[in-house]
């Protein structure tokens, strides 16, 4: 049922492994370094064509520096934290609570409304974009921060419930059970018994639902367009000239841009790992 670890596999297919883990390694990273080789170039090599060999002069300091000189990359940076934190905050209250109830209490319809959140899952969200779009300009939220974080927070809470209700099954009932016999009230049993358990799964839900905000340009382009309330993946494309194409510049933006969920990760490394494999093994 599960795959044979590769310790007990034959000598053949260790090597085998072991070459063509590098090499797959080096191709993921491949766009990566290219566009990290690519934001340390000047100018003058993207115009002459070199677009994939090394740069002739470090040009670090001149094209990180610009990126905050010729943009307003820390307005749309403070954006993207005022859409990410609050869609995190709001997904995970409405996950912890809905995934408690379909997990806890045995109701006649639990199975319907769970299947209801799984099913969300599996829309399309492309197909989304013109109906989402004249909800927002009709409720008047169109192209405002509060607008992204409502559709984010509606959208991402079917997953995350998902993934608490599974998370919650898995806790010994018999804690709540106790909890019940000795006369604690179902919100106490939640806030004081349940709560403290879904750690590790609230630290991994965090870690993977800022990433997906934090990275999402695709309703960020479609819900707003004033630089008010524009997310840094779309405020990246102000780097470019109108004339020409600024790779340089967008190249280093998109590095800049790309820190702050790296640097979550790491620094929620320990509880991200824990809260994904948690029941994975027993004993």
């Amino acid at each position: 049922m599960f795959p044979r670890p590769i310790e007990q596999s034959g000598p053949t297919t260790r090597f085998g492994y072991n070459l063509a883990l590098p090499i797959a390694l080096l191709l993921w990273l491949l766009p990566l370094l290219g566009v990290m080789m690519t934001s340390i170039k000047p100018s003058s090599d993207l115009a002459a064509g070199n677009y994939f060999g090394l740069p002739s002069s470090i040009a670090l300091v001149e094209n990180y520096t610009a990126v905050f000189e010729n943009s307003p990359i820390g307005q749309y940076i403070f954006n993207s934290f005022k859409v990410t934190i609050p869609t995190v905050i709001g997904t995970i209250a409405l996950s912890c609570l809905t995934g408690f109830a379909l997990a806890v209490y045995g109701f006649r319809a639990n199975l319907l409304v769970f299947f209801m959140f799984v099913a969300g899952n599996f829309v399309p969200f492309q197909i989304l974009m013109v109906p989402v779009r004249d909800l927002t300009v009709n409720m008047g939220l169109y192209d405002t921060t509060l607008g992204l974080i409502l559709f984010h927070v509606a959208f991402q809470t079917g997953f995350c419930t998902l993934f608490m209700r599974n998370f919650i099954k898995a806790l010994p009932h018999e804690l709540i059970e106790s909890a019940r016999v000795e006369g604690v009230s179902e919100l106490r049993i939640f806030w004081f018994i349940v709560l403290p358990l879904m750690r590790p799964a609230i630290a991994a839900l965090a870690v993977l639902i800022f990433t997906f905000i934090w990275n999402d340009y695709f309703w960020a382009t479609v819900l707003v367009q004033g630089s008010h309330a524009l997310p840094v993946t779309a405020g990246l494309y102000s780097l470019n000239g109108q004339w020409i194409a600024a790779w340089h510049l967008i190249s280093a933006g998109s590095i800049v841009a790309a820190l702050p969920p790296v640097v979550m990760f790491f620094l929620m490394q320990r509880h991200f790992i824990a809260g994904l494999t948690l029941g994975a093994t027993k004993g």
